[in-house]
């Protein structure tokens, strides 16, 4: 059975959760029933995006005007082909694809990726899609984006991780960085981990906008979980040290800084990878 995402998605059957290496359905074409145990906290959906395999959101680059196309958020293996190698990016790729994105009432419209601006799963799990819609387009609908902070986050730092996917959010702290989170052929440099309390993240949650609680400022992209207590394999997560110690937190769920963005950033808010001081991952 082919591997897909990093994180394991659930269905549910007669009361019981089993785990499957895919989404349960594709969100663009059926209705999310919702999960009984879902809590009735009133998180602010505006701007979260619906992918069919995945969570995302409409997030704005510091001074982006509204006739700029829009831009959306989510995981680097949320993409619609697979995962992408140790060390591979895809830049500035034409693509089309559909999705849907939240209104503050909490109506989903139809909106369209037509480029990847950028992806990668090497030192952190990002993807950002350029929208045919521009801002102003989306204001007509009644949605807002939200702010990508330029700031790195804070241990300890209150936040919501919302969900297009599931229609769902969840609320906790930032419990700490990690050096290096290693999940199969894949590392991720300076995670975020939540704490457990609340944040125990599922299949489907993947590429969900971490916010810093109070705001609309993006601080981070939700991305994975350990599921089984396994150690550094498909879907269970190890945590790597300075002296390569691995610790092994059982039912930990991480996140992926999104700050650096920042630093390969142009004049025109464009993403150019050979600018002087460029922090992303390059192929």
């Amino acid at each position: 059975m082919k591997k897909m995402l990093l994180i394991t998605f659930f269905c549910f059957a007669a009361g019981r959760v089993y785990a499957f290496p895919q989404a349960p359905h594709n969100a663009l074409k059926s209705n999310v029933e919702p999960l009984v145990y879902l809590d009735s906290y009133n998180y602010d959906f505006e701007g979260t995006v619906k992918l069919s395999n995945c969570s995302g959101s409409i997030i704005k680059f510091i001074g982006q005007e509204l006739n700029d196309n829009a831009i959306v958020l989510t995981n680097g293996h949320c993409l619609e082909r697979g995962l992408l190698k140790p060390g591979q990016i895809i830049y500035k790729k034409r693509v089309n694809r559909r999705m849907k994105v939240a209104d503050k009432n909490k109506r989903f419209h139809r909106i369209t990726a037509k480029e990847i601006i950028y992806a990668t799963m090497t030192d952190t799990d990002s993807a950002l899609y350029r929208l045919k819609e521009t801002y102003h387009d989306l204001e007509r609908r009644g949605i807002q984006a939200f702010e990508l902070s330029e700031n790195r986050p804070q241990s300890g730092t209150s936040i919501e991780i919302i969900s297009g996917y599931w229609e769902r959010g969840y609320s906790c702290e930032i419990d700490g960085f990690v050096f290096n989170l290693r999940e199969a052929s894949w590392v991720f440099v300076d995670s975020i981990r939540y704490t457990n309390s609340a944040c125990k993240t599922i299949g489907g949650t993947s590429g969900a906008p971490i916010i810093e609680s109070g705001s609309r400022l993006v601080i981070g992209v939700n991305n994975t979980r350990n599921m089984s207590g396994k150690r550094c394999s498909m879907n269970n997560p190890c945590e790597v040290d300075e002296n390569n110690y691995v610790t092994v937190k059982k039912g930990a769920s991480y996140g992926q800084q999104t700050y650096l963005i920042y630093s390969c950033l142009n004049w025109q808010n464009e993403i150019d990878l050979k600018l002087p001081g460029c922090k992303l991952p390059k192929s």
